[in-house]
């Protein structure tokens, strides 16, 4: 059965999922909005040891770092009076919405929005269990200039919470084969690209993918580093794009057939799950043709790869949503 036969006809603007919300006497007046201690407590003490948490938690950091925010307020209320509360938000594109919501069930948490004048669904977690879960996924697993955004979140739910003492994890240093991390940045930041020339003398074929970042975050912190590990990773160099622009860039780009071979084997550990698994299924099959040597054909482009391509990224329209039953799940 498709579970998700119902978002054929329609994209919702908004939608919630519901957990119940309990208000005990000694929660603080701050957080009436959110669970009562003994709940928190419950999250706060709860260890994610087994293989498919483990895997959600490094495929979500992964995907936070790269297509997410951790927006935490400098002052309790606003200048209106408002209490003033942190979030965390991922940005999903529009025919992803399958797998935000997929990832909403899974974390219990959130409301999903349309972001007006974008192709695009903000799922927004801002309830206080919410966010303690997501820090207690994360914190340990990232390793961009990000965690100094949840290092401030750490700091400010220390602060109301004294039970918790979060403490400040450091950059992660694993290797990056060993967990689905960077399946999550790709599926944020990456894009799979079959590139055909087919003037000239010799026609060519390159089966890439690439990774885009702006070189400073949002708190100017450089991206480098850990673009550099990935590129490291996948045989490749880091390269400085867009200079002369506002927002100068890093971009990191396969090159080689050893690099693909290893992103090719990576990918069948720690799948994507997004529209991306399509794209990088088809970048795969054109990637096989071309291993065997047969991405030319009397002299001329294999039919097949220059099919695979027009129908990948932005010209795709048709989406089978059938990996989605192999997601990790969140043993809570």
């Amino acid at each position: 059965m498709n579970q998700f036969g119902i978002l054929r006809d329609s994209m919702p603007e908004f939608i919630f999922y519901i957990s119940p919300v309990i208000i005990s006497q000694s929660t603080e007046i701050l957080d009436k909005r959110f669970l009562d201690q003994k709940s928190l407590k419950l999250i706060n003490n709860k260890k994610y040891a087994d293989s498919s948490s483990n895997n959600f938690s490094y495929y979500l950091t992964g995907l936070i770092e790269g297509d997410g925010t951790i927006i935490v307020p400098d002052s309790i209320r606003s200048e209106k009076g408002r209490l003033n509360y942190p979030s965390i938000q991922i940005v999903f594109h529009l025919k992803d919405l399958p797998l935000a919501l997929l990832i909403q069930k899974e974390l219990g948490h959130g409301s999903l929005s349309r972001k007006k004048g974008v192709n695009a669904y903000i799922l927004t977690i801002n309830n206080i269990s919410g966010l303690l879960l997501i820090v207690k996924l994360i914190n340990g697993k990232m390793r961009t200039p990000k965690i100094v955004s949840l290092n401030k979140l750490i700091k400010w739910l220390n602060s109301r919470y004294e039970y918790l003492c979060l403490d400040l994890n450091p950059l992660n240093n694993e290797l990056l084969i060993n967990n689905s991390w960077l399946a999550g940045f790709i599926e944020a930041d990456g894009h799979f690209a079959l590139r055909t020339t087919e003037t000239g003398k010799y026609p060519r074929v390159e089966c890439k993918l690439e990774i885009s970042q702006r070189q400073k975050d949002h708190n100017n912190l450089d991206n480098y580093d850990f673009l550099n590990e990935i590129a490291l990773f996948l045989l490749c160099k880091v390269k400085a794009t867009r200079m002369t622009s506002k927002t100068p860039e890093y971009k990191v780009r396969t090159t080689s057939v050893k690099g693909n071979l290893i992103l090719e084997n990576y990918l069948i550990n720690f799948p994507l799950f997004g529209s991306k698994y399509l794209d990088a299924c088809d970048w795969q099959k054109a990637f096989n043709i071309f291993k065997k040597g047969d991405h030319l054909k009397d002299k001329m482009i294999n039919f097949e790869i220059l099919n695979l391509k027009a129908n990948m990224n932005e010209s795709r329209s048709l989406f089978v949503w059938d990996h989605l039953q192999e997601f990790y799940k969140l043993n809570k």
